[in-house]
This record gives C-alpha cells, structure tokens and sequence, in this order.
C-alpha cells in the first residue's frame, strides 16, 4: 500500500498571524509573556501539548480561533507579545556589539553538540549536556553574540523512565512528533530539501537539513532518515545515544563531518568552531580537507589553522567516561577521510592515541590534540583534567598543561519561575533577568522578607501537586491502589529537600539511605519534619545505576518513609524545572572530584533554594559559606566503605543539627527570618556568577574573538605555510637545542627585595634567538621532586659567545623561605596561540 501525506497548517484570523511565526520561534520557551498566550488559547491543550506551540495551533478548533480573534483583551496580549518579540529580534544594542573589540565584528562560531535542550517541546536531549548546550544556544541569542548550533535530528526522544510497581526502571522511546515542533526543512537555491553527501567507508549516505529558529540564531540538526538511504542508514539519527557501537561512530562523523559540510552548503563559513564533548570532534578532519583543498595545502599547513581557529569542552572527569573507538571501526568508516588529509594510517591514529602503545582511538584526545583552546567545565574539573590529561604533554608541569577552566552557568530566564521573575522585575527593575550584574542583583536585599518567603512557598506548593499527579498516574498504570501505596504525598509545611540528576553510581542519590534508622528519626521528628523528593533517570545499561534507583523506591515504601521520602518518575525539563522552583534544599552528593560541573544547585539558586552539597564541580568554587551548607569528609579515605560512612554521618549531622532547625526557627510572623537571609545572600552572590551569560561572555574573550584573531593572520597569502615550516625547523633542530645555568652559586641568604642576575648559556642549532624563549622558572620543588611554577620570567638575549647565546635577567625575591628555580626553553611564534601543542620543552639537565 502506497501513502501519500500532505500539510494542513491553521487558519488564522488576520489579527493573529503572528501566532504562526511565534510557534516557530524557540524564543517563546524563555519568556513567560508568550507561554501565557498560549496557555490563554487553551490551558489543557497546552499542558498536552509537551509545550509544542504548532500543536496547540492544530488542535485548538476553528471556532476557538475565531472567538479569540474577536477577543479584545487576548489581541492586546498577543499585540503585547508580538512587541517584546520584534524588539528583540530589531535590538541592536547588545551586549555583543557594545563589547566586540575592533575588527572582530565579523567573525561567526559553529557549536557542535550532541544534544540541545532547549525546550520540552524539543526532546533532543539527555541530560546535563544537553541542558548546557541549549542555555549557551539561549545565551549567544540574548547576547546578540555569533554563534550558531549543530545537531542531530532524532526520530525518537532519549528515554522515557517507566517504573513497574517493584521499581525497577524500563525504558520507553516515544517517536518524536516533529511536524508539530518549532522546526523547518532548509531549502536548496531550488526549493527542494538541503541535503549532503557523508562517506561512510565505501558507501555514502545522504543528511537533509532542519532548522530551529533560536531567538535571533539558530540550531541545525542533521537527518538521515531518507529514502534514499540504506535501511542501516536510516536508522543513524533514529535514537540519541542509540544502537551499538558501530552505530555510534556513524553518528560521530555524520555530527562532525556531515555538520561542517552542511554549514558550506548553506553558505555559511564559521571563523571558529567549538566541540562540546568529543562526539563532534571528526570535524577537524573535514576542516582541514576543505582547507586543504581550497588553498592547496598539506596536511602540515591545514592543520595550522585548524588547530588555532578550534576550541575544545571536555565534561569528563574520569577517562573511562570519554568516547573510544576500535581502530578496526576507525579504519572501516574513516578511510575516505584519511585518504584526503594525505597521511598514513599510523600518523592519522596517533592522533586519538593517549600513549603510543594505547590500542584505541580517543575521541577526547583527538580533539585535544588538534585544538588550541581547551577547557574543563569548572575550576576544579580543570585541575582534574590537566592531571588526566599530562602525559600528551609530556614535558610540562602540569599546572601549564593547556587546559583551563570556563565554570558551566545557566539560562536565567528559563530556569526563573515566572512568579520569581516577576518579584525579581519589581525590586530590581524590568531588566534584571537580562542583566545579570552584581550591581543589579544586589538590589535583592531590598525585596521584603514576607515577598520572597511566600513566592517560593507557592512554588513548593506547585512542585508538590506536581508530584502527587505524577504518583497517581504511576499508581494507575501499575493498578496500586493510591491510598495504600502513596497516602497523601509531601506536606507544603515541611522541610523539603531535592535530588534529581543520572542516576550514575558517582552521584550517590543512595548516600542518603546509608543509616536508615538515622533517616527515619529526621524524617519524622515530630517538631521538624523533613521530607525528600528524588528523580532521575539511569542509562539503558547502567544496571547499578537501575538499583539504585530501586532501593530508594523500596525504601519509600517502608511505613515510616510513606508520604515523606518520594521518587518521581521520568526525570526530563518539565519535572526538572518544578523541582528547582520549589524545593528548600538542593542535595549533591558525588564523589569528589567526579563531578565536572552540575547546574542544576545554580537553577535552585535563582529561586531561593539553598544547597547542601559535597564540595565537588562548581560548587568547590563557592563551599563553605555562609548561606548555604557544605558535606565536609576528609582528605583522603581507607576505602569507599569508610569514605560513604563519613560522608554520610556528615550529612545526617548537617540536616539534624544545621539545617532543619534553622529552617523552623520562626518569628513572631511565622516568618523563617534567619533563612530568608541566607536566601538572599544566595541569590545575589550566585545569580550574577553562574549563568550562561557570564559563562559566553568567558568564552568570547577568552577563546572565540581570540582563535578568530589568529584565524585572519592565518588567512593572509603564505601565513600557514610559513608557520608549518618554522615548525619543521624547530622539530628538525630541537635536538640541537640546550641550556645551561650559567648563574653564580647563591650560598647566602637573600633579603627579600634584593636584586639577583640570572645568567644562561643557550645553543640552538640553525634556530635564531627569535625562535624561541628562554625562562626563568620561579616555584617550589615537592617532597617528590615534582616542580611546581608560581611565576615565570623571559631572559633577555644579551649576545653571542662563539655558538653560544648568552641570557640573563634580574629578579627580586618578593617573600621569605625557600626559593626554588629552573632554566628552559620554548619555542616561539607570535603567530600561535600557545607553543605547547606539540611539546617542545627544553629544562636544565
């Protein structure tokens, strides 16, 4: 039987055209004016609608449409609505043109992302990275910065968590409804669909383009689910995360390959491009075929530029968390590309290679090898990765291994109730969720303590008839009888406390049922009643994750846990924005230093939630402090048993004697004035700091209007090729390359402020004094002999003995103790970001 489809689109009223362009837009996600307009049309449609504008707009009748056109209060919101939006879009006074420097005007960043969260409505997302990826969409939109996305196109949502009446989590993978999401087919010079052609080893599959309007940018995503294609390729873009890992690694380059071909059949020429996580990072590749191609240059020199014009987000704290593939799958989907770069089989798997025995290609590797701007996503994640990562830098103290630091934030507007945003308008100006400054938000102290206090209890009242709806349609499902199996969920009155995240084994949602008796006693103190909300979602395979989960349902089923201690079913943005907006306590409890980042503390930060948390990811940037409360363990641990054990009786100790009294300490208004305090000063010192906006606004002076600096000097006639061959001439003389220490020895004490010339004797082969740079390393040298640099300063080339440069430089001890220090060698080029991609370091022997 053959199927013929056609598109039927709403009829709308004249007055209400603008509604079509508004369902299409994902603008409508973060301003609340808009989501009451469609909630005005039909409230109950809307909540079924999973937030899907266009299919609100089909389903709602002919007739409503005409009655509302004649509806003068609901025009004058729409009118209301249709100003804001064209304001926005019309606004050029954005943060972006009142801060881009001079010349970087004109430069655009393609960020690469496996997942995107922008909105219910558009489920192409799993989690964490998927959240940030769609906040910093948000960010780059209200910055007016230049930054568009690439994606995929998933026929089918992550998973849907369906738990049966023992606990245990099934997964379900409802089929995307995407003729009714806020996305649009991109079209040829012809009108037809855009599609590419990717390579996949020795056959060729095809991706159309989609587009989804992002405020003022946009998101693409890639779709391979065509006739035209193989059954097998069809499939690719079916499922996030999905199939085997042959699967996967076709995925990975139809993101990265197929993404940057895509970009060039719009006609569109990113400056920078930017990899969140490895998945995308085959697009390297692709940029430096093209590069190649274009102005007819190897591999050497391609790669030059390549390297300075990409930026790198590992989110991975642990190896085993970063994406690997078997060379025999490299060599079976990657030999087009390889063929094309011009290189052998052994220089081309080096290059995802951690060591050179290693006997799998690193997908976080490669993009740490061939991009010259990296970072970890908080201050900490970056220690960790530059301790993970130094043996590719072998050579270098490992607090100067290239990979820094940019702290995760999130979008403000998305994750604020709108009942906070509007107190938040009142007190701090119309404004404020815009503008996220310290100047602006310490306005906060000035909202009364009865405003603040009774806008977040009416979100906790929300957040728990959300709660008991979800434990009812469980209930029903699993044919539980609902007074039995749940009485009558949550008290608004009680302190209530929430943990929602993956249920990955590192997190430890089970740290808080190590001492169950303990539990029960704080649960149900009589005078201070706590109660614990609980969701999240394990990975398919992730068995323990699964038991974990099951452990805290079985325990919500034991008498004294009844109604108190609950777990709310299929974790995704809707749940997650009810918890954020209305629990009083956010709990975090990973193993340090596992956690890279974690957003979600900051979403319950802007609603006046406070945290309670291990001191891992962002929040080692803030605990301890004074308005909220850090799980304090020791340095180091037996074994795991004695390090959940600590951790955990620190945790009961901070709920019991902490945080429960405190929350119940009232005035003689029934206000918690001590508490509202703490919510205030966790609003105003956290709001300004961890938000998306910051966080672009980081990446942009940091990285973007940098690597498209280097990018134009690179485009200039012969750039690369000059900077391929100086890298050839350094490479070829290094080994000629040494220091000695020609300094006179320092016997005596030295007065603090007290002058001392270092002196160097160098030789560099053919290499002239402009090649490189010489150093004067100032530290501290460990108990285990590591070498520590606190500061460093460049000698000065002072002339020639025979073959030998002579080098010195005058310094002043600024502080008493032990001085220790060393002499090296760098490569340097005014024409590179940084000279320790690839290492060449010569020290003192």
């Amino acid at each position: 039987m053959k199927i013929h489809s056609f598109k039927v689109t709403p009829n709308l009223p004249e007055n209400m055209k603008f509604l079509e362009e508004l369902s299409n837009n994902m603008w409508f996600a973060w301003n609340w004016p808009a989501i009451m307009l469609f909630l005005r049309i039909d409230e109950k449609l809307w909540r079924q609608s999973k937030r899907m504008p266009k299919w609100l707009m089909s389903s709602v009748s002919q007739a409503r449409l005409e009655e509302l056109s004649r509806d003068k209060d609901f025009i004058e919101h729409l009118n209301f609505v249709e100003r804001l939006y064209r304001a926005y879009q019309a606004d050029k006074n954005t943060w972006f043109n009142q801060n881009k420097g001079e010349g970087k005007d004109n430069f655009k960043v393609a960020y690469f992302s496996m997942e995107y969260g922008i909105g219910e409505g558009l489920p192409i997302y799993s989690g964490g990275l998927g959240m940030l990826s769609g906040d910093h969409m948000k960010s780059a939109s209200d910055l007016g910065m230049p930054v568009i996305g690439m994606g995929l196109f998933y026929q089918k949502g992550y998973v849907k968590q369906v738990l049966n009446k023992d606990g245990w989590q099934g997964e379900e993978y409802p089929e995307n409804d995407w003729a009714h999401m806020s996305v649009e087919a991109v079209l040829n010079k012809d009108g037809g669909n855009l599609t590419v052609d990717i390579p996949l080893g020795r056959e060729v599959v095809k991706a159309m383009l989609w587009r989804v309007p992002v405020g003022r940018t946009s998101l693409y995503l890639l779709d391979t689910n065509l006739p035209e294609n193989a059954p097998q390729h069809r499939t690719i873009t079916e499922q996030l995360y999905g199939g085997d890992r042959e699967n996967r690694i076709k995925q990975e380059i139809v993101l990265g390959i197929g993404g940057v071909k895509a970009l060039h059949a719009m006609g569109i020429s990113p400056d920078v491009y930017h990899i969140n996580e490895g998945h995308s990072a085959f697009l390297l590749c692709e940029r430096a075929i093209r590069i190649m191609q274009n102005r007819k240059l190897t591999f050497e020199q391609a790669r030059e530029i390549v390297w300075a014009t990409s930026c790198f987000t590992t989110h991975t704290p642990v190896i085993a968390g970063n994406e690997y593939f078997d060379f025999n799958l490299i060599k079976k989907y990657m030999d087009p590309y390889v063929t094309a770069l011009g290189i052998g089989w052994d220089e081309f798997l080096d290059l995802g290679k951690e060591a050179p025995q290693s006997p799998q290609f690193c997908m976080t590797v490669f993009a740490l090898k061939l991009s010259a701007y990296l970072n970890g996503v908080a201050k900490l994640h970056g220690e960790v990765s530059r301790q993970m990562w130094q043996h590719i830098w072998e050579g270098l103290n490992v607090n100067e291994v290239p990979i820094t630091s940019i702290t995760n934030g999130v979008h403000a507007a998305s994750w604020t109730s709108h009942e906070h945003s509007a107190m938040y308008q009142k007190y701090l100006g119309d404004g404020c969720m815009a503008n996220l400054t310290k100047e602006v938000w310490s306005k906060v102290d000035d909202i009364p303590h009865d405003a603040l206090w009774y806008t977040h209890q009416g979100r906790k009242e929300k957040l728990i008839q959300h709660v008991r709806s979800k434990a009812a349609s469980h209930a029903a499902r699993n044919n539980l009888a609902m007074a039995s199996a749940f009485p009558r969920l949550l008290s608004e009155d009680a302190l209530t406390i929430g943990f929602a995240r993956r249920f990955a084994t590192y997190k430890r949602a089970t740290l808080l049922f190590k001492d169950l008796d303990r539990l029960a006693e704080i649960v149900n103190n009589k005078e201070r009643p706590v109660q614990f909300v609980f969701a999240g979602k394990a990975h398919p395979a992730d068995n323990a994750g699964k038991e974990y989960i099951k452990q805290i349902y079985n325990a919500m089923q034991q008498p004294r846990f009844k109604g108190k201690v609950v777990f709310v079913e299929d974790y995704n943005m809707n749940l997650a924005r009810y918890m954020v907006q209305g629990v009083d306590v956010w709990l975090n409890t990973p193993i340090r230093p596992m956690e890279a980042s974690g957003t979600s503390g900051m979403k319950v930060a802007l609603n006046g939630g406070l945290q309670c948390s291990i001191l891992d990811g962002w929040w080692a940037e803030v605990g301890p402090c004074d308005f909220s409360w850090s799980i304090i363990g020791a340095k180091s641990y037996l074994n795991d048993e004695q390090r959940d054990e600590v951790e955990s009786q620190a945790l009961y100790n901070l709920i019991e004697n902490e945080i429960a009294p405190l929350y119940y300490q009232r005035n003689e208004n029934d206000l918690p004035d001590h508490w509202i305090k703490m919510m205030k000063a966790s609003i105003k010192g956290l709001t300004p700091v961890f938000n998306t906006n910051r966080m672009l606004q980081e990446y942009y002076q940091r990285f973007y209007s940098n690597a498209a600096y280097y990018g134009r000097i690179l485009k200039s006639d012969g750039a690369a090729v000059a900077l391929s061959k100086w890298r050839g001439a350094i490479a070829q003389n290094w080994p000629r390359v040494s220091i000695t220490n020609d300094t006179p020895p320092i016997d005596k004490a030295v007065l603090v402020g007290q002058g001392i010339k270092f002196k160097a004797r160098v030789t560099l082969g053919d290499l002239k004094p402009q090649d490189v740079v010489v150093q004067l390393q100032l530290g501290l040298r460990s108990l285990g002999g590591a070498f520590e640099t606190i500061r460093e300063v460049d000698m000065i080339n002072t002339g020639k003995d025979g073959d030998v440069y002579l080098y010195e430089v005058d310094d002043k001890p600024c502080s008493s103790g032990r001085h220790d220090y060393a002499l090296r060698i760098l490569p340097f080029n005014k024409n590179i970001p940084n000279p320790f991609t690839p290492v060449h370091a010569r020290w003192e022997i």
